[in-house]
């Protein structure tokens, strides 16, 4: 069942972290159906930009109502993730999407607001939640780049006066993630005084983690062991720290490096293993089940993990 992302929040917030995980095809949407019931947790769904060029959109949202038929029971929203004003009016005029996020965090200030002010007043009237971003994080996530040199914490006060300005619905803040998968380098992790300082501004208020993956040390060395060649020194967010964040207003936690560590591992050591081998649907199924089990591992470490009943409950 979709519904709206101010529900989940309504719900999730100050207690658990909702996980928002971007897929591109029918095997990432399988999986994360199938993982969430298991942990029986409410999620939310993301399409990029990219992946809506990749799959072409209205194929995504069929994929994603025919896995839903299949998962009745499931509890999610839609959201346009990282999306540019057109899209998000595309998004919001297609009537699939439970929230659009526009990122002009690249702008001035004064531009930001603005941009998200008149997606917000498109977006509201039609019910549709708005997340936007203050701050910048560093590194690359599909057309999305920034050097770590630019990369800037967000600012308590400055998100306080955005808010107010824009009228967005949650905020996306740079408090020490990164995306990509080379997110951090010796100690370096998240700032949880600058969390605390902008959840003092912003009391109540949805806040959003983005560059929120893990990078399991494990999957990157499965991958380079099959023959890959990546950084061995990749890292990621410590989930045991998502529980730390969800109690400080963090509600929504992006995920999509890790799923696309999952996808190339299993794939490159199937091919490893069977260079006989050209039937993709076999280790297309095996990666449903991994992804699965990454979503379960997940949805513990966020603290969604059996809650599903309890939001069927607020949302009927």
């Amino acid at each position: 069942m979709i519904v709206t992302t101010a529900q989940l929040f309504q719900e999730a917030y100050g207690r658990y972290a909702v996980g928002a995980y971007n897929i591109n095809n029918m095997e990432q949407a399988l999986g994360l159906f199938q993982g969430h019931i298991e942990a029986q947790a409410p999620f939310i769904i993301q399409l990029s930009k990219g992946a809506r060029k990749y799959a072409n959109a209205r194929v995504l949202e069929a994929i994603i109502r025919a896995v839903e038929s299949e998962y009745p029971e499931a509890i999610f929203a839609v959201h346009l993730d990282h999306g540019d004003e057109q899209t998000c009016y595309d998004c919001i005029d297609s009537g699939f999407y439970s929230s659009v996020m526009i990122d002009a965090s690249h702008e001035t200030f004064a531009e930001n607001v603005a941009i998200t002010r008149r997606v917000v007043e498109r977006a509201h009237a039609k019910g549709i939640s708005v997340e936007s971003e203050l701050g910048m994080l560093g590194g690359v996530e599909e057309d999305i780049k920034v050097d770590e040199k630019h990369a800037m914490l967000t600012d308590p006060d400055e998100a306080q006066a955005f808010v107010e300005a824009s009228g967005c619905d949650s905020l996306a803040v740079a408090i020490g993630t990164s995306h990509g998968a080379y997110k951090f380098a010796g100690s370096q992790g998240l700032h949880f005084d600058r969390i605390e300082a902008i959840q003092a501004a912003l009391p109540g208020f949805p806040l959003v983690m983005h560059g929120s993956s893990s990078v399991p040390q494990s999957e990157v060395q499965r991958i380079n062991a099959a023959g890959g060649a990546l950084n061995p020194n990749a890292k990621g967010v410590d989930d045991s720290q998502f529980g730390r964040a969800a109690k400080l207003g963090v509600t929504k936690v992006n995920i999509d490096t890790d799923g696309r560590l999952v996808w190339t591992r299993v794939h490159r050591e199937f091919f490893r293993d069977h260079p006989e081998g050209f039937d993709f649907r076999t280790p297309g199924k095996e990666y449903v089940k991994a992804y699965a089990d990454f979503i379960v591992d997940k949805s513990r470490k966020l603290g969604s993990a059996g809650h599903l009943e309890e939001v069927r409950a607020a949302v009927m």
